[in-house]
């Protein structure tokens, strides 16, 4: 699992796709996708924080954070365009921020409200994706898709062999520069 500046300093022409797309209203929106008790997805929109630190998303007090907290899978999508059907998607695993100097200046840098109980989680990425409709005219979209290196095996305890770096790829399946 990467985190937002590792994955940004790996491909950042497709980081910058997806923080435009997710900022493209101003402050971060997007919609996160979570693991319910029962194993069923959960929908939520959220205002995610991207910052040089990392992505971040307030999370009050609510089914979607017990999601968070027992199982930290999430999807991340970006909301629609008015200009275009422009899409970034984003997943892996949120984390409870812990380090209360951390959380401070997060909280105090995006105008968190104190009187509200909320907690900061920390969003790793393990795949990212954009997808750009009718780009120069083409009716197919154009896609470009980032595995986080490894991250698909691997990891202790898994029997498959490390996976080599993944290229990001456009929709006819070729590596793109």
């Amino acid at each position: 699992m990467a985190s937002w500046s590792e994955f940004a300093a790996d491909v950042p022409r497709l980081a910058d796709g997806v923080r435009r797309l997710l900022q493209q209203y101003g402050p971060g929106l997007g919609y996160l996708a979570t693991v319910r008790a029962d194993g069923g997805p959960r929908v939520h929109p959220v205002s995610p924080v991207l910052t040089e630190e990392g992505l971040f998303c307030f999370v009050i007090d609510s089914p979607k954070r017990r999601d968070l907290e027992r199982d930290g899978r999430y999807a991340l999508h970006s909301f629609p365009a008015e200009e275009s059907d422009d899409e970034a998607y984003l997943a892996g695993r949120a984390r409870p921020v812990t380090d209360p100097a951390r959380v401070t200046r997060l909280a105090r840098r995006h105008c968190a409200i104190y009187d509200i109980d909320w907690r900061l989680f920390e969003f790793s990425i393990d795949v990212a994706m954009i997808a750009q409709h009718d780009v120069a005219g083409v009716a197919r979209p154009a896609v470009q898709v980032w595995l986080e290196p490894g991250g698909q095996s691997g990891r202790p305890g898994d029997p498959r062999p490390a996976a080599p770096p993944a290229p990001t790829v456009d929709h006819q399946g070729s590596a793109a520069a």
